[in-house]
C-alpha cells in the first residue's frame, strides 16, 4: 500500500491533541521561553562535536600506546552516538532553531556520522513518525524479515527464536551499514514511493549529494587515520569497527525500546487505507518513555528518553521535553489515553528484550487498549 493512501481517523479522540497543543503552547507563551535551542543547547553540541572531533585529532599525536589510540575511537564512538542523539536529531526535525539555514547546517552534520540526511528526514520525519508502527508504512520495524522480526503482522521464521540474543549484534552494524549501503538502498526505494521530492530535490542531486558525503566521511574518517595516525594499522582497524559498534549499539537501545515493547498496538490500515485512530492518539498507543528522572542520561541522549513528547510534538527543541511532559501526561489520562513511562532504562531494555523473545517464539498478540 503506498504511502499516501494511508491517513488516520480524523473524528477518533481527535479532541486530545487539539486540547494538548493549546495547553503546550500555552506554557511557552506564557514563560515567553522559545520553543527552540537555548544557551544549554548550544553548549551541548559544542560539547559532544568535541567528544566525538577532539579525539579524532589525537590519533595524529605521536608517541602514544596502541591503548590510548584504541581508548579514542572509543570516546569518538561515545561522541557520536551523542552528536546523532541531541544534535543533528533535533535540526533535522527543523526544532534546533527558528532559522531554517542553521538547521540545515547543524543538521548536515550527518556527513561527520557517514549519513544523508535527506534520506534520514523521509526515514524518520515522513515515514516514522507519520505511521508509527504501521507495518510496510513505520522503516524502524520493517529490519530484513529473515533476520529481525519486530512486527505481529510481519512472517515468522524459525531463526527469530533467537533474535532476543542476536539482534543486538545487528543494533551495533547500524551506522557501519549505513555508511555502506543504507542510502543508497534508501535513494532507490525513495525515488520509486515518490519520496525523494519531498525534500525539494532531483533524484540526481539527491544521488551526488550521497556520493559526495561519502567521500568526505570515507577521506577523513578512513583514509587519513590508515595514511597518518601513528597506530598500528590494526589497531586503526579495531578501532573503526568498535566505534561504529558503540554508536551503533547506543542508537538502537534507545530509539527500540521506545516503540518495540508489549504496550504497543501495531495499527493495521484497513482495505482502504484507513487507520483506526487519531494520529497523536497512535503516539500514545505505540511509544514508551523511560528513566524520566535521568538527567544525565537525558541529557545526553537529547532528551529521547520522552520518547512520547518527542512523538506528539518533534519540532519542539528536546530541551523543553521534561517539562512539557507533566502536561502531556496529565491530558492523557484526562482523556483517558494510555501514557507508559518505565522508571528506567534498564526496565525498557529488558521489556525490549521479552518483545524480541515473543515477536520470535509465538504469535504475538499486540496490545489492546
Amino acid at each position: 500500500m503506498a504511502y499516501q493512501n494511508v491517513s488516520f481517523s480524523k473524528d477518533h479522540n481527535s479532541e486530545f491533541y487539539k486540547v494538548l497543543r493549546q495547553r503546550v503552547n500555552d506554557y511557552f507563551k506564557t514563560r515567553n521561553i522559545t520553543r527552540h535551542a537555548n544557551a544549554g543547547m548550544v553548549f551541548k553540541t559544542i560539547a559532544l562535536l568535541s567528544l566525538y572531533l577532539v579525539p579524532f585529532g589525537v590519533l595524529f599525536v605521536s608517541g602514544l600506546s596502541g591503548w590510548i589510540y584504541l581508548l579514542m575511537w572509543i570516546l569518538m564512538g561515545i561522541g557520536m552516538a551523542g552528536v546523532g542523539l541531541s544534535v543533528m536529531h533535533d535540526a533535522n526535525h527543523g526544532a534546533y532553531s527558528r532559522n531554517e539555514t542553521v538547521n540545515k547546517i547543524i543538521g548536515n552534520v550527518l556527513i561527520l556520522l557517514g549519513g544523508n540526511d535527506a534520506n534520514w528526514r523521509i526515514q524518520h520525519n515522513v515515514l516514522h513518525h507519520t505511521y508509527t508502527n504501521v507495518s510496510e508504512m513505520d522503516e524502524d520495524i520493517d529490519a530484513p524479515t529473515f533476520l529481525l522480526r519486530f512486527s505481529p503482522h510481519k512472517q515468522r521464521f524459525r531463526i527469530h527464536r533467537f533474535q532476543h540474543i542476536y539482534a543486538w549484534f545487528f543494533y551495533g552494524l547500524m551506522t557501519f551499514l549505513w555508511f555502506v549501503s543504507k542510502d543508497f538502498n534508501q535513494a532507490a526505494r525513495y525515488k520509486k514511493m515518490g519520496l525523494v521530492e519531498t525534500q525539494g530535490i532531483s533524484f540526481r542531486r539527491h544521488m551526488i549529494n550521497i556520493l559526495v558525503s561519502k567521500v568526505i566521511y570515507g577521506t577523513v574518517f578512513v583514509i587519513l587515520p590508515f595514511a597518518l595516525s601513528p597506530a598500528s594499522w590494526y589497531v586503526t582497524l579495531i578501532g573503526f569497527i568498535v566505534m561504529h559498534f558503540i554508536a551503533g549499539l547506543t542508537l538502537a537501545a534507545i530509539f527500540q525500546p521506545a516503540h518495540v515493547v508489549p504496550t504497543s498496538n501495531y495499527p493495521v490500515p484497513d482495505a482502504s487505507g484507513n487507520v483506526d485512530a487519531d494520529w497523536a492518539v497512535n503516539q500514545l498507543y505505540n511509544t514508551a518513555n523511560f528513566a524520566p528522572k535521568a538527567k544525565l542520561f537525558s541529557w545526553y541522549v537529547g532528551g529521547l528518553n520522552f520518547q512520547v513528547e518527542h512523538h506528539l510534538f518533534p519540532n519542539i527543541c528536546h530541551v523543553h521535553y521534561s517539562k512539557i511532559s507533566k502536561i502531556v501526561k496529565e491530558t492523557a489520562e484526562e482523556f483517558n489515553l494510555p501514557y507508559h513511562s518505565y522508571k528506567t532504562f534498564y526496565g525498557a531494555l529488558k521489556d525490549h528484550t521479552k518483545m524480541l523473545h515473543a515477536l520470535g517464539t509465538k504469535d504475538f498478540a499486540p496490545a489492546i487498549h
